[in-house]
């Protein structure tokens, strides 16, 4: 434990912060996982938002945002292609 009075005053600061930070990082964890799960445009947003707050806050590093941000995009990009919509063929005019 620390005996100078700044130093007590700094861990006091440290523990706040730390509970902060691990409170804003589990709330990104659990919207990055729900986005990867659903797939919703309005679970994506706030997923990719949350993540980029928690790197400007340096939280996380600016690196690991940007792979997290591109694993949510993969995912969705593969849900899509597995849900094909029916598409109507165009008729076609022929020429006469």
């Amino acid at each position: 434990m620390p005996i100078i009075k700044s130093a007590i005053k700094k861990l006091r600061q440290d523990r706040k912060k730390t509970i902060v930070n691990n409170l804003f990082e589990n709330r990104m964890k659990s919207a990055f996982k729900n986005a990867a799960k659903t797939g919703k445009e309005k679970d994506i947003k706030e997923a990719i938002s949350l993540i980029n707050k928690a790197a400007k806050k340096n939280i996380i590093h600016k690196n690991k945002a940007a792979r997290l941000t591109s694993q949510i995009a993969k995912k969705v990009k593969t849900k899509a292609k597995t849900v094909k919509t029916p598409v109507k063929k165009s008729q076609r005019i022929e020429k006469k």
